[in-house]
């Protein structure tokens, strides 16, 4: 039994689908452990427009981090 459409919203699936025997979320938790989307803030999406650019800014960051600090860093 299919449920009625919402008010304004148009049935355009064409006839040949049918998601009668179709199980919500089956495959939610493989997606889940096989992805690493990372959705930016606003302020920081303006400036990375890309995966490339977010990317490279963070191998950067990462090479920063892993460099030794001298203990004498005043002379």
């Amino acid at each position: 039994m299919s449920q009625p459409t919402s008010p304004g919203q148009e049935d355009d699936l064409r006839p040949e689908y049918d998601f009668s025997q179709g199980v919500r979320g089956r495959h939610y938790q493989a997606f889940r452990e096989g992805t690493n989307v990372v959705l930016l803030d606003e302020d920081v999406a303006k400036i990375f427009k890309d995966s490339e650019s977010v990317n490279r800014a963070l191998r950067l960051l990462l090479d920063l981090a892993r460099r030794e600090v001298p203990k004498d860093i005043h002379g």
